[in-house]
Formats: C-alpha cells, structure tokens, sequence
C-alpha cells in the first residue's frame, strides 16, 4: 500500500469525522457538563480567576472560553458577565447558577456561545486522529494505521462527544499522546525525548484528572523496561537490541534521574498552566474555598475543622491540609489549585451518583456497568473484528507455553515495550472503573478505546496476509493450494470490508443523535434507554429540537420534565410550564402534554436497587400512555387526555 494512498485515505476519513461531528452539533442544546464547562472557561479566560468548577483541569475549559472571547472581540459583541450575582461573589463553586445566568439571563447570545465555545473542541478529535494514525503507521504499518483511523474516525462515541464541551476527548487525546512520547523516551533515552515526554506529560494532567493514573503506570512501565533491559542485555546472542552486557546501576540510574526529571518538568508545565487562573482569584478566598470544599475530604471521625495552614499535628489529614498550606503561600498558589481538582475527583468517585442502568437505580454503581455498555454502546463491526483478534493472538502465540516463560516474556516486552504499555494500560484503566462507584457513561471508558483500535488492527492485518507454509505438492495439488489460498484471503477480505461498510452504515443512519447510538444488540438507539441514560443517551442535547417540534404543532403550552444544561423558558417562554416527578399526575390539566427526559423518566420507573433509600417509581403512571413521539431518542412527550385517565 502506497503512502500517497495512505496518506490520502487517512485524510478523507479524517474531514469526515470533523464533517459528521460538526454538523450534528448545529441541532444540539447545552448538554449537562457543558453548563458548567463553558461558562467557567469564559470566566478564565475574561477574570483569569478559577473559582468556578476546579473540579475539572482548566486547559480544554480555556481553548472553549477562548473561542468564545474571540467571537466577542471579532464581531464586537458585548458579553454581559454576572459578577455581582451570588454565584459568583458569595457561592463556592457556584457553577451551575453561574452558568445558567450567563448563558440564558444576561442578555447573552446564548447560542452563538455556545456554538464558538464547541469550535475547538473539533481542533482535539483531529490531533487524536493524527496520532492514532501515526503511532499505529509507525509500529504496524500502512494498512493496521488506516485500519485503526476508520475505528476511530466512525466511532458514534467519538463523534457524539468530540464535539462537546466535555473533558472526555481530551483526555483520551492527553493519554495516548503522553504515552506515546513516554514509550518512545523508554525505547530512545535522549535528551530531546526526555523533554518532549514532560512536557508532554504535564500537558496531559491539565486535561483531566483521569490522566493522573499515567503517573502509576509510567512507574510500572520504568521498572518493567529496567528488568528486561538489564536482563536482555546478557543475552546478546538472541537478537535483543542491546548487543553489549550494560551496567545495571548506570542503566537504572540513567532511567531513574530521567523520570524524576520527566516527573519535574510535568510539575513546571501544570504550575505555568494553572498561574494565570488564580491572577485575580484571592487568595482568602482561595483559601477559604478550598477549607469548604475539602472539609468532608479529611476531617475523619473526630470532625475537626480544616486548619488555614500544614502543621504536624494534622499529618494524618493529609492531602487536605497540604492543599491548605500550599494555598497560604503565594507561589504556590497554582499548585494548591490544581491539587484541589484532584482531590475533588477523589471524592466524587468513591461518592457515586444516582442513576438507571438495566431496570434499576443506584447512587453505588454495578460492577457489570461499564462491560455492559461497552458492549451495547460500541459497534459491532468493532467488536466482530476483536473476537478475531484475539483468537489469531492466541493462536499465534508459541507454543508450549510453560517453557521458559520468563525468558520468552522478556524478549517479547523488550521488543514490543508499545504494545505492552497499551495492554497495560487498558488492564489499569478497566480496573480502576469497574472498582469506581461512579456509572454515568461509556465515556469514561474512552481513552482505552485508541489503544484497543491499534491492537485490534495490528491483529487483523497479520491475519489478513497470514501465509500458510508451503508444502512439496504435485503440479495439480500447487494449483489447488494456490486457489485455495486466494480464495480464503479474498474472504478474508470481504468479510472485513463488509464489517467496515456495516458501521458506515449504522453511523450513517443515526446522524445526526450520535450520543444516543446504541448497537443491534439491543436492537438499536430507539430502545437504548430500556438498559442505561444519563450520558450514554440522554444528556439534555434535544431541547432545541423539542422546541421545534412544540412550535411546529402549535402547542400552547407543554409540561416539562427536562435534564439538560439548557434553561428551557430561553427557548419556549411562557410555553414552559415546570413539572418534575414527585408531583402528583392529577396536577396535569386535561389535555396536556408532558415531556420528559429519559434520565428522569427511567429514574422515576426504575425499580430502587438494594442500597437505594430514595424515592423510586413515581413515574410509572406513564406505562398507562403511549408517547404521542420521541425527540432524538431522549425526550419521551406524552399526551394526557384528562385527569380521570390517570387514575385508571
């Protein structure tokens, strides 16, 4: 396969995906998390002060923010910020009254914030692309690199939240970058690598929280490549790279003052990140934030409050009292910030949070919650092709297996350290979800899914050119062999072109309701919200297109039910009369409409699961009606004829 063909191909896919995520956005409201994430990135950006969510790292906040700025400034378009409301001035962490006030009750444009703010999310789906298909061309070739950028660039995930205000993507972005650069310092321990992977690295931790589990596995992967290294390099005769026996102390020492170096040039990165955030936050009020915020974090059973500052006696509560003390000393502000976010994710993952996954609801989340997403959410030509896989993996693995094992695993890891950390990395990642009580999408599965798509296909083009050994054969017994082998390759090769055209197909047909793509599994997105919501399907993302479809029939005015960051009175006005579940139904006049979004409706049917005290059931009223339609496979809308037909 030419490069001209591949380079070529590579790029049409790509200005696909941009294609397809771009112009399903135009349709979408303010979904959920963005309610919180671009407003706060506009306040960085305008105030260069992060009282608003710290929660999330700043940098994919800042380039939404900043776009927005831009917008304003081109087109000399005032925007009105609230920074006299109690959100702002009084409220720690205000981020949801803040970001409803400036998007929808300040005069603002709402919708063109909204669409400049969601422009260079696009800018990370193409630099992931890019790399995808760089490591993957660089270590599998041609045909594995093309391979994997079609599962990437038509993955329905992918496109649904690429183009959102959302950290997902970009932490997936921020993984596999920083691990690619950190593999190749590991394979090339020179100076240039060294940098380019801190700084790197420290780059990445300004994505997400998430990416912070790369600190643990580079440790694992330093130690990993120290023991194959020092153990190969007394095997000269086998082939391995080291062609002469190497001390280990100055081997080990090398590696460990470079990581250690890697490790302060990520520090450096994060501190230059976070510095201009806190310019104009006080730093009393940093402080003071910070004591709130983390008061539940540390005080343990004895409850004593948060001091302002570290001191011996409060050892045992730390990180939050380091965090404090960090904040009191003015240069290490920006630190103290970023270490707070951190902190932050740590308390919401062991917390949970309510929702409905397979006819129940929890606040604990499922062990099976995110293997059964995965299997539902993703296509299956995806996961067609890794049953494939890993049956030709396995296949073609030496045998007997209980030989030398070490030695044998060794040489592979040493020659194939790439593949090693992708498979390492999936393996902690998984971990770390399926122990985290936190259930609200498959998008927090997503920086597994690059890796998985280059391990995939560096499997599924060896098996595709696999060669059958030849044999000592008469004339007509060659020619056998030989059309018996161009046939099997040629099904070989239609199969998967059939899978490829089959998710073509079904990321065709969904356009443009990505976030709500649900495989045949379960037999598509239209009964998708039967096995999970939230994230994975409803995320408030219809309210625009319920709007139309309000002002299209002419209703006078609609119930509504609706989880979404979208203030729905900007769109519908007076037409908006409020209702939520725990309502009783003969408030509904005769002769409503009632909408409700998916989440909460299946929240409010969903049988309670067995640590769940709150209230459940309040909405299975509505199995007494059929929905008069569906928005986006997200907003169930009901007509409800009279008051005596639910009590029936």
């Amino acid at each position: 396969m030419s490069n001209r063909f591949t380079y070529t191909f590579a790029a049409l896919m790509m200005i696909i995906m941009l294609g397809l995520a771009y112009f399903s956005s135009l349709g979408d409201s303010l979904t959920m998390d963005e309610l919180a994430h671009l407003p706060a990135g506009y306040s960085y950006v305008s105030q260069h002060d992060m009282r608003l969510n710290p929660e999330h790292p700043p940098l994919m906040k800042d380039m939404s923010g900043l776009g927005v700025w831009l917008w304003s400034k081109i087109s000399g378009t005032t925007i009105n910020f609230p920074n006299q409301i109690k959100a702002w001035k009084d409220d720690v962490n205000g981020q949801w009254d803040f970001g409803s006030t400036l998007l929808f009750h300040s005069g603002n444009n709402a919708d063109s914030m909204i669409y400049y703010g969601r422009l260079p999310m696009l800018l990370i789906l193409l630099l992931l692309g890019f790399y995808i298909f760089k490591w993957a061309r660089e270590i599998f070739g041609n045909q594995a690199a093309l391979l994997a950028l079609f599962l990437y660039s038509f993955s329905p995930t992918f496109i649904a939240h690429g183009r959102l205000v959302t950290t997902d993507v970009a932490a997936t972005a921020a993984i596999f970058i920083s691990l690619y650069y950190f593999v190749r310092w590991l394979k090339d321990p020179s100076a240039k690598n060294l940098v380019i992977a801190g700084l790197v690295f420290g780059i990445a931790l300004c994505a997400k929280f998430s990416v912070f589990l790369l600190a643990p596995l580079f440790c694992f992967l330093l130690i990993v490549w120290l023991v194959v290294s020092i153990y190969e390099s007394r095997r000269p005769e086998e082939g391995t790279i080291e062609k002469e026996f190497i001390s280990p102390t100055r081997l080990s020492l090398k590696y460990i003052g470079g990581f250690i170096l890697m490790a302060l040039l990520a520090v450096i990165m994060i501190y230059i990140v976070y510095l201009p955030h806190v310019w104009n936050y006080p730093a009393e009020r940093q402080i003071s934030d910070i004591r709130t915020i983390l008061n539940s974090y540390s005080n343990g059973p004895d409850q004593v409050p948060l001091q302002s500052c570290y001191t011996p006696s409060h050892i045992g509560r730390c990180p939050a009292e380091l965090t404090l003390w960090m904040a009191s000393k003015p240069a290490l502000r920006p630190l103290a910030q970023y270490t707070l976010g951190l902190l932050m994710v740590f308390q919401r993952a062991s917390g949970g949070n309510t929702t409905y996954f397979l006819g129940e609801v929890s606040a604990v989340g499922w062990k099976t919650y995110f293997p059964v997403v995965y299997a539902i959410k993703e296509p299956l030509t995806l996961h067609v092709l890794t049953i494939i896989a890993l049956i030709f993996a396995a296949y073609s693995l030496q045998r007997p297996f209980w030989k030398e094992p070490f030695k044998r695993l060794s040489f592979w890891v040493k020659n194939h350290i790439a593949e090693f950390s992708m498979l390492s990395f999936i393996a902690l990642y998984w971990a770390s979800s399926l122990t985290s009580n936190l259930n609200i999408g498959v998008r927090h599965i997503l920086p597994t899914f690059p890796l998985i798509y280059l391990l995939v296909s560096n499997q599924i083009t060896k098996w595709l050119s696999i060669e059958r050994p030849a044999k000592k054969l008469s004339f007509f017994g060659a020619l056998g062999f030989i059309a018996s082998t161009l046939i099997g390759t040629t099904i070989k090769y239609l199969a998967v072109g059939i899978l490829l055209f089959w998710q073509i197909a079904s990321i065709t047909n969904i356009y443009p309701y990505y976030l709500t793509y649900f495989n045949e599994l379960v037999d598509g997105p239209t009964n998708g919200y039967r096995y999970v919501t939230d994230s994975n399907l409803d995320w408030g993302q219809d309210f625009k297109r319920l709007t139309n479809w309000v002002n299209e029939n002419n209703i006078k005015e609609i119930y509504v039910d609706y989880f979404g960051g979208t203030t729905g009175e900007y769109y519908l006005g007076g037409k908006l009369k409020p209702w939520w579940g725990s309502r009783n139904p003969k408030e509904l006049p005769p002769n409503s409409y009632l909408a409700v979004s998916a989440t909460l409706l299946q929240g409010g049917c969903g049988a309670p699961a067995a640590s769940y005290n709150a209230p459940a059931g309040y909405y299975d009223w509505l199995d007494f009606f059929e929905p008069v339609t569906v928005i986006g496979n997200s907003i169930f809308v009901y007509y409800i004829p009279s008051t005596n037909d639910l009590t029936n």
